[in-house]
C-alpha cells in the first residue's frame, strides 16, 4: 500500500539529489579550473588525476583494505565510547550529586583535543591498533557524554511525576520515560562523535598505525604521489558522509517523533 504522502516524498528526494548534483558539479568545475591554473601539479592535482588514482587504488585492493581497517577502528572506538558514555551521561542528567562529582574532571579533560594525547599515547601503546582506537575513543566520548546528559536533564518533569504517580520504580522510569525522551539527543551526539572521530582517525594513523587511511595518506605524501593522497582524502570525506547519513536514517527509525517535531 502506497502512502498518500509518498509522491511528495519522492519529489523532495529528487529535488535534494538535484541540489547535491548541482553543488558537486560547481565544486568539481572550480577544482578543475584551480588545478589548471597551478603550474606545479604536485601542489593541486586535477579531479581527473585524482579519479585515476582512486580507480587504481580500488583495483589493486589497497583502497578497500585501508578503508576497511579505518572504518573498523572507528566502529570499535565509538561503540566502546557509547557503552561507557551513555550510562554515565544518563546518570549525570538525572542525579545532581553525580553531575557535581563528575563535572570538574569532565570539564578539565573535555577541552583537550584527542590528537594532543598522541605523543603520550605513543609511549604507552606504541605503534599499532591500540593507539588510534584510544584516540578515537577519547574523541567520541565527550560529545556522547554531554549530549546524553543534556538529553536526560531536559526530560519533562511532568512525565516523571506522572510515572511516579503510577507507582513505577526508579529503574522503570529510567527505561520507559527518561531513555526514550533523551534518545533524540543521544542520537545527535552520536553523529557528532562519529564526525569528530573521523578527524581523529587520520591524525592517529598518520603517526601511530601501520595501516589505515591516515597511514596511506602519509605514505603517499612521502612518495610525492599527490593525486593518490587526494584520492584517500576524498574517500575519508565520502565515508564520513555515508556514516552520517546512516546515523541520520537510524535516528529517524528509532526516534521518528523527533523528526516530526523538528518539522513543526
Amino acid at each position: 500500500m502506497i502512502r498518500a504522502g509518498a509522491p511528495w516524498e519522492l519529489i523532495r528526494w529528487f529535488g535534494g539529489m538535484l541540489i547535491y548534483c548541482r553543488t558537486m558539479a560547481v565544486f568539481l568545475l572550480a577544482w578543475y579550473l584551480a588545478a589548471e591554473a597551478v603550474p606545479n601539479k604536485l601542489l593541486l592535482p586535477s579531479p581527473l588525476a585524482v579519479a585515476q588514482a582512486l580507480r587504481e587504488s580500488w583495483l589493486d585492493g589497497e583502497l578497500t583494505a585501508n578503508a576497511g581497517i579505518s572504518l573498523l577502528r572507528l566502529l570499535v572506538s565509538v561503540a566502546a565510547a557509547a557503552v561507557l558514555a551513555i550510562p554515565i551521561g544518563l546518570a549525570m542528567g538525572r542525579s545532581r550529586m553525580i553531575s557535581d562529582l563528575l563535572e570538574w574532571p569532565v570539564e578539565l579533560l573535555r577541552p583537550i583535543a584527542g590528537i594532543a594525547w598522541i605523543p603520550l599515547a605513543l609511549f604507552i601503546f606504541g605503534i599499532g591498533q591500540r593507539l588510534p582506537i584510544f584516540i578515537m575513543f577519547y574523541t567520541a566520548f565527550f560529545p556522547l557524554l554531554l549530549g546524553t546528559a543534556a538529553g536526560a536533564q531536559s526530560v519533562d518533569r511532568r512525565l516523571i511525576a506522572a510515572a511516579r504517580t503510577m507507582g513505577l520504580s526508579r529503574g522503570t522510569i529510567m527505561r520507559r520515560v527518561v531513555v526514550p525522551a533523551a534518545l533524540p539527543s543521544v542520537l545527535v551526539s552520536l553523529r557528532l562523535a562519529v564526525a569528530a572521530s573521523w578527524t581523529a582517525v587520520v591524525a592517529a594513523e598518520l603517526v601511530g598505525a601501520p595501516s589505515g587511511l591516515g597511514y596511506a595518506i602519509e605514505y603517499y605524501r612521502s612518495m610525492l604521489a599527490t593525486p593518490t593522497v587526494m584520492a584517500f582524502i576524498v574517500v575519508i570525506g565520502l565515508l564520513g558522509f555515508l556514516t552520517d547519513r546512516a546515523l541520520r536514517w537510524l535516528g529517524d527509525a528509532l526516534a521518528p517523533w523527533a523528526r516530526t517535531e523538528g518539522r513543526q
